[in-house]
């Protein structure tokens, strides 16, 4: 039997899988659009899946108390440092990868700072240090009380 991969709105967090029927009814009820497609197969009107993404965020605390871990997402990354840019401390409305996907970092809690997009994009496939930009602080992967700290999830 086929797997569809499920995503979280905006594509960073993995929510599990599903089988291909499950998909192609979230398609039907407009819960979820394709993300990946299998090249020229279609399953009735619906290109055939290969992965899915919801086309509302969904809060996951049932990740963090089924894991211990908080699930990446830019939302919660935003969230963990409190929308202010690691480069300058501005308002931020980006995310930035410490060392560039392009140099091969990775998409992790480690790895990805909030930024505002003048800092975001003066640094653009640099590391820090390649572009003469400081962080002001490190990366660190959250418990839910740093991206929730009111108790909201």
């Amino acid at each position: 039997m086929s797997e569809v991969l499920i995503y979280n709105l905006g594509g960073g967090q993995v929510l599990g899988r599903v089988s291909l029927g499950h998909a192609i009814r979230m398609l039907h009820r407009r819960v979820a659009a394709v993300r990946e497609a299998v090249e020229g197969e279609t399953f009735g009107p619906y290109q055939r899946p290969v992965s899915v993404e919801l086309v509302r965020y969904v809060h996951t605390r049932w990740v963090y108390e089924r894991t211990g871990r908080v699930p990446y997402s830019r939302a919660a990354l935003l969230r963990r440092d409190r929308h202010r840019c690691a480069y300058c401390g501005q308002p931020a409305t980006t995310m930035d990868h410490v060392v560039p996907r392009c140099q091969g970092g990775a998409t992790t809690w480690l790895n990805a700072v909030a930024a505002c997009e003048p800092c975001n994009s003066a640094k653009a496939g640099r590391t820090p240090q390649e572009a003469g930009m400081t962080l002001r602080s490190r990366p660190f992967e959250p418990v839910l009380a740093d991206v929730y700290p009111h108790g909201k999830r």
